[in-house]
């Protein structure tokens, strides 16, 4: 990127968008990023970089933010996840494909170097492989999140090989971070449960205590995305999404890594309606295409994030303790 290049984040104040908005003002300088959200404008959101309340359905809006601000590339986070969507699936489609074809449009027409879109492991159904879930595996998905996001992967495609649109994409599995709660997905347990851990010294999960699921430390899926942006166009084989692996374990896994450094730490098991979308989705992914294509590999063991996670909740709700003094 040169200093002429403006990239615009929908979806900012996400848990993806949290970060990455932090990654990618410290590589490219923070008035080069524009963090935009539904949210409404204040003075802690704009404190790091320029920040606008955007509507992502309303395309209008969003056309004339990337002429007036002459922005390049377009990282478009903002959508419903898996557990939320089921709440309301019509809405939930409305916002993740209208969303999502008003960026491709405006991304088109205004002939924008890059669009970055995050796809997920939901695409992936009951009939796909338990284990090593691969690149070409069956994506007959069992939620509304992931049958807009398998559709969202066609219209990727479909961008690329008409208009010649640089669409990039990662099939993130369930995503671990210190700095943002977790939206309203499946796994929402694995940020709870620290949380939990350090405020209470116990949790009730509900996912059961073996269900298996592909995650990732947030530092690993951020810096996958900025690599995989980086890599030369003509390393990018796969114009729908990239399957993605970090780490795979089940709730019990994880419990023993916090109890190793919270021997009070206790669990319990109450399944709920998540359980029945965590069964349709694999255990662990196989992301060799990514791997070949633009070198990923992942930094993050559970141990390392646990430890990591812990470090820096503890050192958060210390603070908010002097502060509330």
């Amino acid at each position: 990127m040169n200093l002429k290049e403006t990239i615009l984040v929908t979806g900012a104040c996400g848990q993806i968008g949290t970060e990455l908005v932090k990654a990618l003002r410290q590589k490219y300088g923070k008035d080069s990023v524009i963090a935009t959200d539904i949210r409404e404008v204040t003075e802690a959101l704009c404190s790091d970089g320029p920040y606008f309340k955007l509507d992502v359905l309303d395309k209008y809006a969003l056309e004339k933010l990337t002429i007036d601000l002459h922005v390049t590339h377009i990282y478009h986070l903002a959508a419903v996840l898996s557990a939320n969507g089921e709440k309301n699936p019509l809405g939930s489609w409305d916002l993740n494909m209208k969303s999502l074809l008003n960026v491709l449009e405006v991304a088109r027409a205004e002939n924008l170097k890059q669009v970055f879109w995050p796809s997920s492991i939901a695409v992936f159904g009951p009939d796909a492989p338990k284990e090593l879930c691969g690149q070409d595996a069956s994506t007959l998905p069992t939620t509304v999140y992931g049958i807009s996001k398998i559709a969202g992967e066609h219209w990727c495609r479909y961008y690329n090989e008409q208009y010649g649109l640089d669409v990039r994409s990662i099939r993130y599995p369930g995503l671990i971070s210190y700095s943002a709660q977790a939206g309203g997905g499946t796994t929402d347990y694995a940020v709870d449960i620290y949380h939990q851990a350090l405020k209470s010294g116990r949790y009730q999960c509900f996912l059961s205590e073996e269900t298996r699921l592909p995650m990732m430390y947030m530092p690993d899926a951020v810096r996958a995305t900025l690599e995989l942006m980086d890599a030369p166009s003509e390393n990018i084989t796969i114009r729908g999404s990239y399957n993605l692996a970090g780490l795979s374990f089940n709730p019990a896994e994880l419990a023993a890594t916090i109890t190793n450094q919270l021997p009070d730490f206790k669990i319990t098991y109450q399944p709920d309606a998540r359980q029945q979308i965590a069964n349709s989705w694999p255990g662990s992914i196989d992301d060799t295409p990514a791997k070949t294509d633009w070198n990923w590999k992942p930094e993050y063991d559970v141990y390392s994030m646990t430890t990591d996670m812990l470090q820096h909740l503890a050192e958060t709700y210390h603070a908010e303790a002097l502060q509330s003094k």
